[in-house]
């Protein structure tokens, strides 16, 4: 893996090397290949690459020289994959808004197969936008280069910040045009991800009703993220176990920078604890609970503040998906499930608390029982005074020097902040701690649309000003104060769109 802070490099013009061998697994289709349908990449008018992620190319034992030549970039969009590959949509259900769909699938993407890194970790190379595959449903599988780079943008940052999540490594054009609300360049993106396994994945296997299919895809899922459930009692109890502490130590990190997914779908909550899909997700800019950015949420079900239990309402789907394999008894397996799905919130209070004692730079032994009330406080504050998140947390450690006013400058009543700062300084805040830990940068939603409407326009000069900024998200540098600023005024509300 790269470092945080390493950075990815873009396209330049380069000689052709020569292809080097590229071994593709099929292991998800030999395994488990009811779940997988064998389908082939439509082919591009005219593939150009965009970006590219040249560390992440390297740990996975791709050619970064190669990837930008044309047999490269066809095997990016799927349509040049070596000999031997056997690429497959693969198949999930979920519920969608509240909703269970029993089938949806893969239904502009595609799983090209797996490498093994160089950490001798199995990691999928997966495509999004690749055409449509028999679980389309309507949708014309393709998409847009907007989105795509979003998607690009956003988890790389997510990286950069230190929070799981699949990986970017290109985004190529596809000299296609895809029709939305207007005629838009058509775009393929190369992700890379521990799995695409999900809780929509069980939930399908359930549906089928074939008990054996649902055991192998946990099987499948132990050996290849939570190995040590294998030697457990109850090796499928402890999956869901560690499933769920995965997944509350993963929101609470979002909550922790502000992110708001926007689509907490089940079939987009994996089983490594990886974040996925970035499609209209954002961060927040002035901090309030209740934010909604999708364009599709239009209840709120997915605001910022939801998150956590939304995350564990699904843990309950996936806990439901399992109960033939906990017990044999029904009573007995809801039991099991039940206790287990109660140690999700403790994971998330531990991995909250943790986490804002860290941005609030207190001392280690402070423990939740004075770290909570404090942060709770805090966070009304910021509501009430619609404070900019990530600036509130930088301008804090510059108060924990000794200067109060850039805190004070962002509340419009700035003497409603200071009680709470005399009670926070007093515990000795260690302001470079908390540097490390609280971003100067993220994905600011203003810049994000500024970089992705260039680029679809054929400029990629504002994004990638954007990644080199959000690539480094702790480390202050001159010349880059507009990454670092609000949103201005005339901005607006924000709203986030899927891209399909």
């Amino acid at each position: 893996m790269t470092g945080i802070g390493q950075r990815p490099t873009y396209c330049r013009r380069v000689s052709i090397a020569p292809a080097p061998p590229v071994n593709l697994d099929d292991r998800f289709a030999r395994e488990l290949p009811e779940m997988a349908v064998p389908w082939q990449a439509d082919e591009p008018a005219d593939p150009r690459l965009l970006v590219l992620d040249e560390p992440l190319a390297v740990t996975l034992g791709l050619d970064p020289a190669w990837l930008r030549s044309p047999d490269g970039v066809r095997l990016l969009v799927g349509a040049g994959v070596p000999e031997g590959a056997a690429p497959v949509a693969q198949a999930y259900a979920g519920h969608q808004f509240g909703g269970f769909v029993p089938r949806l699938g893969d239904g502009r993407a595609l799983l090209l197969g797996e490498l093994v890194d160089a950490a001798g970790q199995l990691r999928d190379l997966h495509l999004k936008g690749s055409g449509r595959t028999p679980f389309a449903r309507g949708g014309d599988g393709l998409a847009a280069v907007g989105p795509m780079l979003r998607e690009y943008v956003v988890s790389q940052a997510m990286y950069a910040l230190g929070i799981p999540t699949t990986r970017a490594l290109a985004v190529v054009a596809t000299g296609r045009t895809v029709y939305r609300e207007t005629p838009l360049p058509g775009a393929v993106l190369a992700r890379v991800a521990g799995s695409h396994l999900r809780v929509g994945s069980f939930q399908y296997a359930r549906a089928t009703g074939d008990v054996d299919l649902l055991r192998r895809l946990a099987d499948h899922a132990i050996a290849r993220h939570h190995p040590d459930a294998a030697g457990a009692e109850q090796p499928y109890l402890a999956l869901l176990e560690a499933v769920i502490a995965a997944q509350a130590a993963l929101v609470a990190r979002w909550m922790l920078v502000g992110f708001v997914h926007g689509v907490m779908n089940t079939d987009n909550m994996t089983i490594s604890g990886e974040t996925i899909d970035y499609g209209p997700c954002a961060f927040l800019d002035a901090f309030d609970p209740a934010t909604v950015y999708s364009s599709i949420d239009q209840h709120g079900r997915y605001a910022y503040g939801n998150q956590p239990v939304v995350a564990q309402w699904n843990l309950a789907r996936l806990a439901e998906a399992l109960l033939p394999l906990l017990h044999d008894d029904e009573e007995a397996a809801v039991d099991l499930a039940t206790t287990a799905l109660d140690g999700f919130r403790r994971h998330y209070d531990v991995a909250w608390s943790d986490g804002m004692r860290g941005k609030l730079g207190l001392p280690s032994d402070l423990g939740a029982p004075a770290v909570t009330p404090l942060a709770d406080e805090l966070l009304t504050l910021l509501r009430d005074g619609q404070v900019d998140y990530t600036s509130f947390f930088r301008a804090l450690a510059v108060a924990a020097r000794g200067d109060r006013e850039p805190v004070r400058r962002l509340f419009p009543d700035p003497v409603a902040v200071d009680d709470w700062l005399t009670r926070w300084h007093a515990l000795a805040p260690d302001a470079d701690a908390m540097d490390r830990v609280n971003p100067v940068y993220i994905p600011r939603n203003h810049l994000v649309e500024e970089a992705l409407t260039a680029a679809t326009d054929g400029d990629l000069s504002p994004l990638e000003r954007l990644l080199d900024a959000v690539t480094a998200p702790y480390d202050e540098r001159p010349g880059l104060d507009r990454y670092a600023a609000a949103a201005p005024p005339d901005f607006g509300p924000y709203r986030t769109f899927c891209g399909t």
